[in-house]
């Protein structure tokens, strides 16, 4: 997995100053319109929502912003979208594999921005099936290092099913089957433990490595598929090594 945990740290590095420019506000504001929607408006008893609402928290999406979309979602409020989820799977430069999850309103608008971005920027889409089985969907917690140690995560999460966890620089990144991931957090919030994100994810079984040019293709299509509003996650097998990493923070 170390070659997940290294773009994982790529990736959050990207999100936080994504999040300082307000991009992700809408994205995290619709999958709260979409878990109140599915599952009742009750933070308390819709664990997806309240992982939707909590995260967006976390990234200081306006309280405001937050219960306007849990009251669209839950039809308190008029004004919500009619959402649904759709995964396209590809292959980007070097042969890296790609699935893009999308959250759309308008199916023909996403696949064709979709496609857009992948043929100008090294990639190319590829027949449903053809790239799935390279990942499993997992759940995934992720949560800033702090004073923390690898054994007191452990402790805490192990008996609620937690598979393993994963060093990621600045942050720890907790796996485990997603029917485990709310008890995952759960057992940090009995532990006293702050967490930033639980998400079901998907994560690969293989990793493609690539040079620094390569990765530098890499994050352009991530970086242009990201762009498209109905994109909500990109997950790729990339492996990025510490010299290329190292190199990447030299640009």
């Amino acid at each position: 997995m170390s070659g997940h945990s290294k773009w994982a740290t790529t990736k959050h590095k990207k999100a936080v100053i994504d999040a300082r420019r307000g991009k992700s506000f809408a994205k995290l504001v619709k999958n709260i319109e979409v878990a109140a929607r599915t599952g009742g408006g009750d933070p308390v008893g819709n664990p997806t929502l309240f992982d939707a609402i909590q995260k967006a928290k976390k990234t200081s999406v306006p309280n405001d912003n937050i219960e306007r979309a849990r009251k669209r979602g839950a039809g308190e409020e008029a004004g919500g979208a009619d959402y649904q989820t759709i995964v396209y799977e590809g292959y980007g430069p070097g042969g890296v594999a790609m699935l893009v999850e999308c959250l759309t309103d308008n199916k023909n608008r996403a696949a064709g921005e979709v496609r857009t971005a992948m043929t100008r920027n090294g990639g190319n889409l590829a027949d449903p099936g053809s790239v799935a089985y390279l990942f499993a969907r997992k759940g995934v917690v992720t949560l800033e290092k702090g004073e923390l140690s690898e054994d007191d995560l452990l402790m805490a999460v192990l008996e609620a099913g937690a598979e393993e966890v994963n060093d990621n620089g600045d942050t720890f990144e907790i796996i485990s089957e997603p029917t485990d991931l709310v008890a995952v957090r759960t057992a940090l919030q009995e532990a006293g433990i702050d967490y930033d994100s639980a998400d079901a994810s998907f994560q690969p079984s293989m990793s493609v490595a690539v040079d620094a040019d390569g990765a530098r293709k890499v994050l352009k299509l991530v970086d242009a598929l990201e762009d498209s509003d109905d994109v909500q996650n990109v997950y790729s097998n990339v492996d990025l090594s510490d010299e290329v990493l190292a190199e990447l923070e030299d640009d």
